[in-house]
């Protein structure tokens, strides 16, 4: 059996193509009488024949433009996106450059010439790899008014955090008033911080019992200079003793009590001064 172009069963007549059919009937397609065969022919060559332009691809000449425009979209954009690469990481103000720029160069220089000095009795100072600003830290002054760390900017800062009931605490004390003694100038100062929250006699008692004569009695009856720089991951405990460049950055830390009037602590603060 083979099939013809307009036919399908063979030894069939042609069936005219164009006359004597229902169209609708043929489209709905009657339950007992099967659509005209020759139309499924018809239909599909109607359908080729009208339908090729949904089908074919667009010529070359319909192609071009299309692509070309796409790709001048495209390299358009990439060389406005590389534009702004360069003018954010080169040009731009606080871009790039000022990005990785150190944020105290001042306290990161220090801290580099200071690291060869820190051994023996303060051997356990951690000098900052990257020194940064110090948060605001409020407390009283001796005479009941508020002080700001940032009232001591300009001089290098030794900031030691001590409480009556921390026993360490206690036994630096007296190195840390003989250090203030020593080498406390416009240049340089120990700032004593209490942070006792109750019994607010006892750090002045404490004091006068050791005979303290240059260190001036800092307090924080709230310990939010505590809690401040806890967050900030500078202090773990008591006591902690914190050296702050000029600029107000951190330059190293102390976890734990030192003997602060040893000659390795003197030649350490004599190399800041100079």
């Amino acid at each position: 059996m083979r099939l013809g172009t307009f036919y399908i069963l063979a030894g069939k007549p042609k069936v005219e193509t164009d006359r004597g059919i229902d169209f609708f009937h043929d489209d709905v397609r009657s339950a007992r009488e099967p659509a005209a065969p020759h139309f499924v022919a018809h239909r599909l060559a109607l359908f080729k024949k009208t339908n090729v332009r949904m089908t074919e691809p667009a010529s070359k000449k319909d192609r071009v433009p299309r692509h070309s425009r796409t790709i001048a979209f495209v390299v358009g954009a990439l060389a406005l996106l590389v534009l702004g690469f360069v003018l954010y990481g080169i040009k731009a103000p606080g871009g790039k450059e000022a990005a990785v720029a150190p944020a105290c160069p001042g306290a990161a220089a220090t801290a580099a010439r200071l690291k060869p000095l820190v051994h023996g009795e303060i051997a356990a100072l951690s000098i900052a790899s990257q020194p940064k600003p110090l948060p605001e830290l409020m407390f009283d002054t001796p005479e009941g008014t508020k002080a700001n760390l940032a009232d001591f900017k300009g001089r290098t800062v030794l900031l030691n955090l001590w409480a009556t009931w921390c026993v360490p605490c206690r036994q630096e004390m007296p190195a840390l008033d003989r250090l203030e003694g020593q080498r406390g100038s416009k240049d340089f100062s120990v700032v004593a911080v209490n942070i006792d929250t109750s019994r607010l006699d006892r750090p002045k008692a404490f004091m006068d019992e050791i005979g303290v004569k240059n260190l001036k009695l800092y307090s924080d009856h709230t310990a939010d200079v505590f809690e401040t720089l806890k967050q900030t991951g500078k202090v773990i405990g008591l006591p902690t003793t914190i050296l702050i460049g000029k600029d107000g950055c951190e330059i190293g830390t102390m976890a734990g009590p030192a003997q602060w009037d040893s000659q390795d602590a003197l030649t350490l603060i004599d190399a800041i001064q100079g």
